[in-house]
Order: C-alpha cells, then structure tokens, then sequence
C-alpha cells in the first residue's frame, strides 16, 4: 500500500511540475509580471529585485519542468524530493500570504492557462504539500527507471529543450497564446456583458477627517457628518465583484478623448503596441516608421499605443523619426495583448488578425 501511495505520489506531482512549468515557460514575459507584482513594496517588499524578475522567471520555471522530469525518471531522489520540498513550503507561504491579506488576485502557477482565485492556489499547493511529503517519508521508494547513462541523457536533454524554449518564446511568441487578446479575437465582443450577467455591487465609502482623525462614512451617512469634518478621498469597496467580461480597462486615448469605437471599426488597423517607451528595445523602435510608411501605402490607418507619458512620446518620436500618434492605453492592458516592449498587432475591424515579436516583422502581412 505504501508503495502503491508513494509511486501514485511521485507520478502526480511530477506531471503536474513538468505541466505548470512548461505553460509558465510557454509566456515568461508573463510570469515575470507576476513576480514584480510579488516583489512590490505592497507585497514582499522586495523592489530590489524588481529588475532580475525575468531571470529568476525564466530559472525558475526550467527548474520546475525539470524536476518533474527528475522526480519521474529516479534521477538523484534526495536532491530532487528536497528540492521539491523546499520549493513547495515557500509557494505555500506566498500563495497564503496572498490570499490572507489580499495582495495578488492571481498567482499565476499555471500562467494564462488556467486562472486560480488566491484561495485556490493555496489549496492546490496545500494538496501538492501533502503529496510531496509523502515522496519525501518514502525517498527509499522512489527508484531510477532506466540506467545511470539513459537516465542522465534524459534529464540534460530535458534542460536543453527548456532553455531552447525559453529562448524561442522570449524572442518570438508564446508557442500558445492563452491571453484574452489572442488571434481571432475581437476586441468589442470580449468587452460585451451579456444580458442578465450578475452586476457588480460597489459601496462608496468616504473618507473624512474629523477632529485630526481619519474616518469612514457610508453615502448614507453623509447628512449626519460632525461639524468641521473635512473630506479626504472616497473609496470604492468591492461587495461583490460580478461578472468580469474577458477584456475590459481597453482603451484608445488621445488628448483625453477615447477614440476606440472609431479606431475598432477601421478595417485595417496597424498598431504598434510599447507599454513602456522608457524601457522599449532600441532595435525595435527603430522598425517602426519603416513599417508605418508601408502600411500607409497599403491603406492602413498606424498608431501606437502606449502607457508612457508625453515626455516619454515626445522623446521616441524624435529619436526614432516616428510620425504616427501615440494613444493611450492602461500598461497591464498592453502587457497583456503583447509582451514584446515594442510589438506589431493587425485588426480588421476590431478582429485581431495578426500580432508579432519586432524580431519577426519580416513576417508581417499586409
């Protein structure tokens, strides 16, 4: 019985290690995200390591794929049940502290793939615990599959194809897009509520300072304020969040008017999509007049979208020679439609019909 338990253990958890890891590689970009929100001031507290995100998203997910790949084939089970061990006491820790205090909605342990609330992900790791635990009671059990030679070659090729892929992804596109803006999709359809969806319901709390002190006050309450209460801010309190459609915070901003009706039903719409000019890749920015005059000359109406300010816009332009117009757009919303920082998205009307990596641009198609 303790066998059967144990081998039943080891087959579990390793495919779903090699499963997690593998859909986290397929987007690290994404997944590195994650870890920034992780790592802010409001969560762990932990900015300085802000800048390595992506680096310790990418070791990170190669290191869980891998060893679920070590754990199935027996390679050096004290090492690998450790490891898993380890690694699991801490994603237990986060996945709790998330979900107790409410810091990250989504931990993102199966990237776009698969969404999990905080309290989701605490019990699914809680349920890995467990089975782990039982490997780590049983390590005697656990034994290689094939000989030292074989099972050698099969986990170094398992970190070859790893890194291979990590490298493709990074420099191309997720090998699957499971993101709300993938290809065939059209914008304003994922915006839809349909009819008779749960609403959300969302109490006003107001914020007044009264006698050198900070107090809540419902709308209800704001006919029996105490004389020389001053107001300070009003906050929203989410009751019940309700439905959510795929695609929302979408926007097309330009002098402060929203022109994404318009631009939605343009039938051909070139858009170069760079969350963040400040950080955007020099090689990248520098494609995209090329690309704009071509587009043009084709018939498309070219713009950029964009979270940065206008100093930021003003300053790309004029390194890059740039004359399409920048509009804005909320930054996770650009993330989420594109990780390259710049990228190339064709809609025909409001259809996602093509989106690149700069380092592909020779494929695009107009």
């Amino acid at each position: 019985m303790k066998n059967i338990l144990t081998q039943f253990s080891r087959i579990f958890v390793g495919l779903l290690f090699i499963i997690s890891g593998l859909i986290k590689l397929n987007d690290p970009v994404g997944f590195s995200f994650k870890l920034e929100e992780y790592f802010s001031e409001g969560v762990l507290n932990l900015p300085f390591l802000i800048p390595y995100a992506l680096a310790i998203a990418v070791f990170i997910v190669i290191f869980e794929a891998v060893l679920g790949v070590m754990l199935l084939v027996g390679f050096k089970t004290r090492f690998t049940v450790w490891s898993l061990l380890l690694m699991i006491v801490f994603f237990t820790f986060l996945t709790f502290y998330s979900a107790y205090f409410n810091k990250v909605t989504d931990c993102g342990c199966f990237g776009d793939a698969l969404k999990l609330t905080p309290w989701e992900s605490f019990t699914k790791d809680v349920v890995l615990l467990f089975f782990i635990l039982i490997l780590f009671l049983n390590q005697v059990l656990i034994r290689p599959l094939f000989s030292k030679k074989i099972t050698n070659v099969i986990v170094v090729s398992s970190i070859g194809l790893c890194a291979f892929m990590g490298y493709w992804v990074l420099n191309h596109l997720p090998l699957k897009d499971f993101r709300a803006y993938a290809v065939g999709t059209n914008i304003q359809k994922g915006m839809e509520i349909p009819e008779g969806a749960e609403p959300a319901v969302v109490e006003m709390i107001f914020i007044y300072k009264v006698n050198g002190v900070d107090q809540e006050f419902k709308a209800d309450d704001l006919g029996k304020l105490p004389e020389g209460a001053v107001f300070v801010d009003r906050i929203d309190k989410v009751i019940s969040k309700g439905y959510e459609p795929p695609i929302h915070d979408f926007s097309m901003e330009l002098d402060g008017s929203d022109y994404k009706d318009e631009l939605l039903a343009e039938p051909k719409l070139l858009m170069f999509v760079a969350y963040d000019l400040g950080s955007s890749e020099k090689e990248g920015m520098q494609q995209l007049e090329k690309l704009h005059q071509e587009a043009v000359a084709k018939g498309y109406k070219v713009i950029g979208m964009t979270a940065s300010d206008q100093n930021l816009i003003a300053k790309a332009k004029k390194e890059n020679n740039l004359t399409f117009d920048f509009y804005f757009c909320d930054g996770t919303t650009l993330k989420t439609i594109e990780r390259a920082n710049p990228s190339i998205v064709v809609l025909n009307n409001g259809t996602i019909v093509q989106k690149l990596h700069y380092k592909d641009s020779d494929d695009l198609k107009l």
